[in-house]
């Protein structure tokens, strides 16, 4: 294997429990991506003249663990340092053999991210860079936030995390409810990315997707009583179902209501409804939960052979009250379109054009475009399908939105 690509296979596959592992004995989670990154720089030296370990992982780790103390022996003195020195050094031995079983401590790594000392609204951009090694940049965009002030919020978490000295540990009951939503929406955010390519042609969210699920799997087994990560759950599941039906036999994108639904996974789907029905028995509406019910309807295709737009309106109409997502309206609008007319789609549509958060946000061109189009503006249409084609990255998606441009100009 190509040195190079074995690195980055490495950093693909264990930042998270490296850094999980590294972090949960300092608190200092910036000292554990430094030392981890000079890990990683250290390999592509050496393992060229050495060979690939055995365990790219286990060398990783210790790599980064000497970092660790080389650092803390510059910054620190005394007590703190040896108290410090002490607890990186129990481990290090073990390590040296390259053939260790590194524990998974990502998810106590994740609810550390999530802990009520940090802003609510740092924590899903935090577990993205810590667990999976996302750049600001990337986060920023995720989250309609400029890549400077979320680089900026992140920073100032680490230093929360390392100076407040939060715990590495999945909470007690008690504690759980402030940090739940936290992990839950990190895990959300993780397969939203690994969703966005299906034909896994991008190295960097190449299994995102099946890692969020096993992370949910986690959460739920951790948590069986818990609508939210229930619902999670079915909702990744129900989206995960569709991932063959997304592209035809040239890669091209086929959206959801053309989807062949005997394309669908029918074991997913059926679990995703086994885990939605639990949640439905908790007596507990929250946000996942109603989202997973929306996909649960769009399901239904599958044996009714036409879906149900009115009731998925309505599961927007919930969702909207609980969430004020702009997002959730957007995805509202468009099932009003389809349940009410395009008119009375483009209505609640123009009723958000207003969110700056909307300019850059392709989804929200595209069923303007649309909905446009269908209502006979085509000037306007056409207008709003070359932004919607400016904004997509996905190459598929783009030549789908290309060639509704060109249908409307024919």
């Amino acid at each position: 294997m190509d040195i190079a690509q074995a690195a980055e296979d490495g950093a693909r596959r264990s930042y998270g429990k490296l850094i999980a592992f590294l972090a949960a004995r300092t608190r200092d989670v910036a000292g554990a991506e430094d030392a981890l990154s000079e890990a990683f720089a250290a390999a592509l030296v050496e393992w060229p003249a050495t060979g690939i370990p055995r365990s790219p992982e286990a060398w990783l780790l210790t790599v980064a663990r000497r970092k660790q103390i080389d650092t803390l022996r510059r910054r620190k003195m005394g007590d703190e340092l040896a108290a410090e020195m002490a607890l990186l050094s129990d481990e290090l031995a073990p390590a040296v053999d390259d053939v260790m079983e590194i524990p998974d401590e990502r998810l106590r790594l994740m609810f550390a991210c999530a802990h009520p000392a940090i802003d609510a609204g740092v924590h899903a951009p935090l577990i993205l860079q810590t667990v999976l090694g996302f750049d600001a940049a990337t986060i920023g965009s995720a989250f309609l936030v400029a890549p400077a002030t979320m680089g900026q919020r992140l920073v100032r978490a680490k230093n929360r995390i390392r100076q407040t000295g939060i715990p590495f540990r999945v909470p007690d009951r008690t504690e759980l409810a402030d940090r739940l939503d936290g992990v839950l929406e990190a895990i959300y955010a993780i397969y939203a990315e690994g969703w966005s390519d299906p034909a896994a042609t991008q190295a960097r969210t190449r299994g995102l997707a099946e890692e969020a699920i096993w992370l949910g799997r986690l959460v739920v087994s951790l948590l069986p009583q818990e609508p939210a990560a229930l619902g999670l759950q079915s909702l990744m599941l129900h989206a995960e179902a569709r991932r063959d039906a997304r592209r035809d036999a040239q890669g091209e994108f086929i959206p959801l209501e053309q989807q062949d639904t005997a394309r669908w996974d029918a074991a997913l789907i059926e679990e995703a409804e086994d885990l939605l029905l639990r949640a439905s028995r908790m007596r507990a509406t929250e946000r996942f939960q109603l989202e997973a019910a929306v996909q649960s309807a769009h399901a239904m295709r599958r044996l009714t052979g036409c879906t149900d737009w009115s009731g998925i309106v309505l599961l927007y109409d919930a969702l909207l009250q609980l969430t004020g997502s702009v997002v959730v309206a957007l995805n509202r609008a468009a099932a009003i379109a389809r349940a009410q007319g395009p008119a009375e789609g483009l209505t609640a549509l123009n009723a958000l054009q207003e969110d700056r958060r909307l300019a850059e946000y392709q989804p929200y061109w595209a069923a303007r475009a649309a909905l446009l189009s269908q209502c006979g503006d085509t000037s306007e249409a056409a207008e709003a399908y070359r932004l919607a084609i400016g904004l997509e990255s996905d190459p598929a998606v783009r030549r789908y939105l290309q060639q509704q441009l060109a249908s409307i100009k024919t």
